[in-house]
């Protein structure tokens, strides 16, 4: 169970930070962007305190 929250939670990151590269470089939208990263912060939030308490 651990590795799968791992990964959901690096999503979740990777989700935070490559939306922005993509606004820079024009291939999607500032509504795309603020969507993706909105999904991807509550995915970080969710996720990641269940494996980086220890």
């Amino acid at each position: 169970m651990k590795p799968l929250i791992k990964i959901i939670s690096f999503i979740g990151l990777g989700l935070s930070i490559v939306p922005a590269i993509l606004v820079f470089q024009g291939s999607i939208t500032s509504d795309n962007c603020k969507t993706l990263m909105a999904v991807g912060t509550l995915l970080w939030f969710v996720t990641a305190p269940s494996w980086m308490n220890k």
